[in-house]
């Protein structure tokens, strides 16, 4: 049994949740232990979190069971990871006009704008990411100064330029 990167497990588990119905997380940690992957509860409700998992009603199965939207456009994930991703990979965040620009680490803006374009928030029309610094379009109602002070407060009150 091994641990695995976290994306190679979290596309296995996207691709076990595909194939079986599962009902709970213990399920879901059996499953990946059959597949010679070590994993805990926590990081298997960490993982459902971020893949954007919810629990649906199947014909012919007792209770609910967990699934994932089949296109990416559809997996919405929770402001809680946005969070987590922000105060994790935010270095600093500038504007001009509706335009953002967020800069993190070498080689994490790409984590970042996933986590914003899945996050659906108000405001953003979307992302393009580069590899420390990704660019957020924002609404010209919204306006990039309000997603700017968004994103600050959700990255853990980090100051703009």
């Amino acid at each position: 049994m091994s641990r695995v990167p976290k994306n190679r497990r979290q596309h296995l588990v996207a691709r076990l949740l595909a194939e079986h119905a599962v009902t709970n997380q213990a399920q879901l940690v059996d499953l990946l232990s059959a597949d010679g992957v070590d994993a805990t509860q926590a990081t298997v409700s960490r993982d459902l979190d971020e893949l954007g998992a919810v629990r649906v009603r199947l014909p012919g199965v007792d209770g609910q069971v967990y699934a994932i939207a089949e296109l990416p456009k559809d997996q919405v994930a929770p402001v809680d990871h946005l969070r987590r991703v922000l105060g994790e990979w935010v270095v600093d965040i500038g504007v001009s006009g509706n335009l953002v620009v967020v800069r993190t680490p070498p080689g994490s803006a790409h984590v970042v704008a996933s986590a914003l374009d899945r996050t659906s928030l108000d405001g953003v029309l979307g992302t393009v990411a580069g590899d420390d610094s990704l660019l957020v379009v924002a609404t010209e109602e919204v306006g990039g100064a309000a997603v700017a002070d968004r994103l600050g407060e959700l990255a853990g009150g980090g100051d703009r330029s």
